[in-house]
């Protein structure tokens, strides 16, 4: 079956989906929008939350509330209230510039949130790989990695041993050694690569959002490509899947079973005629997939 949109407004730059299993829903973020939205198959209900600044991402808490990456460092929503409170900010050396923002993350399963940066206009590969970390009683944030345009493509394999990490405008996919105990990387190699953008030929996309599967394949959005590309544990392409809509954003596996592939979209900057079609740019996806997602890991506060 094809990916169906699903019965929701189309976002303006739709990314970090994610299945809460204790409440049925799907959260995802508005980053263009300034929102994080959720969203209830079983009953068809909706909630919004507006953000003072862009949600890059966002995670469920073991303590019922939501952590979502904003511009200037990691907060926490209590979605009865609406109510922020910030957990961390970005180190003072982190602000080279007013256009500094936090993008895709995910939490560990230790509960530990990480997020990438991006930095516009993308000059340098400044961008970063940030950890916010709880668990010991503060929370305290650490610059992991860098060398990186735009970050996205954040997921871990399930042993636990490599974590992904996508440089969007290099067309890039890289793997580090993860040693979950610590939380450190090591051993960065460059994993998988895909054909840049050549004026009047064919163009697959840009890797951007991604999760894995319990097998250990990794599915990641292919912006500007219309497709959704499966990446064996080795990095060979085992499929590609069209998408009626030009800019995938991020795919996650949800439903009680994990075996729907959600995925979000991108409709700001996008052409008039793409955002009035049958299936508006922006839109929410849906198809049911064979193999089940990873669960989503809980952040863990102080």
């Amino acid at each position: 079956m094809p990916l169906q949109a699903l019965p929701l407004p189309p976002s303006e730059l739709g990314e970090s989906p994610f299945w809460h299993p204790l409440e049925k829903r799907l959260y995802w973020c508005d980053i263009a929008g300034f929102s994080v939205n959720a969203w209830e198959p079983g009953t068809g209900r909706t909630w919004q939350w507006k953000t003072p600044s862009e949600p890059g991402c966002c995670a469920p808490s073991v303590d019922g509330k939501i952590v979502i990456g904003l511009r200037d460092g990691f907060y926490s929503l209590t979605t009865s209230t609406g109510a922020l409170a910030c957990l961390a900010t970005l180190p003072a050396d982190a602000h080279n510039t007013r256009l500094l923002r936090l993008n895709d993350g995910k939490c560990d399963t230790r509960g530990r949130f990480w997020a990438g940066s991006m930095i516009t206009p993308r000059t340098q590969p400044d961008a970063a790989m940030w950890r916010l970390d709880c668990t010991s009683g503060h929370c305290t944030i650490s610059r992991m990695a860098g060398d990186n345009f735009t970050a996205n493509g954040l997921a871990f394999s399930p042993d636990n041993r490599w974590m992904y990490w996508s440089n969007t405008p290099e067309h890039r996919i890289d793997r580090f050694a993860f040693n979950a105990a610590t939380g450190s990387l090591s051993d960065r190699q460059p994993w998988a690569r895909f054909a840049p953008k050549v004026v009047g030929e064919p163009y697959g996309g840009r890797p951007d959002g991604a999760s894995v599967d319990v097998d250990g394949n990794y599915w990641v959005a292919m912006y500007e490509g219309a497709g959704i590309v499966q990446l064996s544990p080795s990095g060979d392409v085992l499929q590609r899947i069209p998408t009626p809509v030009q800019c995938p954003t991020m795919v996650c596996f949800g439903d009680d079973d994990l075996r729907t592939l959600y995925v979000t979209s991108a409709r700001a900057g996008r052409p008039t005629s793409e955002c009035e079609a049958a299936i508006p740019a922006g839109s929410l996806l849906r198809m049911r997939v064979d193999t089940p997602g990873l669960p989503v890991n809980f952040f863990r506060p102080c």
